[in-house]
Formats: C-alpha cells, sequence, structure tokens
C-alpha cells in the first residue's frame, strides 16, 4: 500500500461530493417542476446562430450512457459498485492518487457512477403510472445539434465523460513516463545475485 497525501485524498472527495451533489440536486430540480415523465420545456437557442438548440426534457433511461442495454438497470447498478471499489482500490491502496491528473479523472468517474447509481436503485423515489418504482436514470438534458437530436442525458453523464476523456488523455500523454519512472527505481540486490557475488570476490 502506496502513501497518498491527506490533501489529495480531500481532492477527491470534494470533487465526489460536488459533483454527485450537482447531478442529483439539478435531477430532483427539473423533475419537480416539469413533472416526469415528458415534462419538456420551451427549445431554446443557445449558440451558433441557433444552430444548437437546448431543452429540458424528463426521461427515464433503464440502460446505461446513450440508452445502451435497455431493461438492465440493476445489472448496470451491480457493475456501478464494482467500478465504485475498483476506483478507490486503484487510487489509494495502489497509490494512483499521487497523480494529481488521475485524481481530477477518477473523482469525476466516481461522482458521476454514484449520481447514476441513486437513481438505478431507485432512492430517488420515481413511480410509473402504476405505482412500481422506476429503477432507472432520470434523464433531462436533450440537445439538437444542427437538425440531428442528441440523446437525452444527465450531469452524472458529462461527469463520466469527462472523465473517461481525461484517462484517455493519461494513457496517451502520461502513462509511458510513469512507467518508465517506475522502471527507474532503484532495486535492491540479493545477497546471491552476480553482481553481490563479484563484489565479495574483489574483498577476498
Amino acid at each position: 500500500m502506496k502513501s497518498v497525501p491527506a490533501s489529495r485524498q480531500l481532492l477527491f472527495w470534494v470533487i465526489v461530493v460536488a459533483t454527485c451533489g450537482w447531478d442529483l440536486y439539478s435531477k430532483h430540480t427539473v423533475f419537480t417542476n416539469l413533472g416526469f415523465p415528458d415534462g419538456i420545456s420551451p427549445w431554446v437557442k443557445t449558440f451558433f446562430n441557433g444552430g444548437v438548440l437546448y431543452r429540458q426534457h424528463t426521461t427515464f433511461n433503464h440502460g446505461a450512457l446513450w440508452g445502451v442495454g435497455q431493461g438492465l438497470s440493476l445489472g448496470f447498478a451491480g457493475l456501478s459498485l464494482v467500478a465504485v471499489v475498483a476506483v478507490l482500490y486503484w487510487l489509494f491502496i495502489k497509490g494512483h492518487a499521487n497523480s494529481l491528473w488521475l485524481t481530477l479523472s477518477l473523482s469525476s468517474i466516481m461522482g458521476g457512477t454514484l449520481g447514476n447509481l441513486y437513481d438505478r436503485l431507485a432512492l430517488h423515489g420515481c413511480r410509473n403510472a402504476v405505482g412500481d418504482l422506476e429503477y432507472a436514470v432520470r434523464d433531462f438534458l436533450r440537445f439538437e445539434l444542427w437538425g440531428y437530436h442528441w440523446p437525452v442525458f444527465n450531469y452524472a453523464d458529462v461527469f463520466l465523460v469527462t472523465g473517461a476523456i481525461m484517462l484517455f488523455v493519461y494513457s496517451l500523454l502520461y502513462a509511458d513516463e510513469h512507467e518508465e519512472a517506475n522502471r527507474k527505481e532503484p532495486s535492491s540486490v540479493s545477497p546471491d545475485s552476480d553482481e553481490s557475488l563479484t563484489s565479495n570476490a574483489t574483498s577476498t
């Protein structure tokens, strides 16, 4: 187990709480104000001369990002729990939290994962028309990009994708440097090694 500075641990948890908190707050606010499902706000022109339009549209996603794997919400909840354990182990047991870049990227992923996990366990309390709990993620961000309707998503998805992109950049730019640094670390010489035997022979 490698030691990790307390300040780095604090930074990680501050980002996790902030990202997860904002995701849950935004979902609660929009779903309360617009109702669900299919609560819809007017389109708003954002930028590029109206080429990009934005609206809020409350929906439930019973799958993963962009609607993949519909009906497998509880299965994805199990995978989310595995991901949470893996991130904590990799950062704080293996010591990768010593990298600021990895701390930022994985804390973003953790915040997004916990936000969607909350929904997949139906802790939001939302129910369908027959009164059953919706074991599904609450989505509400809808964009139209020059006529193309982007799949509805939420802020947890934003944090997950941002963290994943940062990990990809790290693998391209920094992973080789980290591996090279590990190779340069001095290793202990065993008493039976050739170097040890040569030293003993010289001394005699």
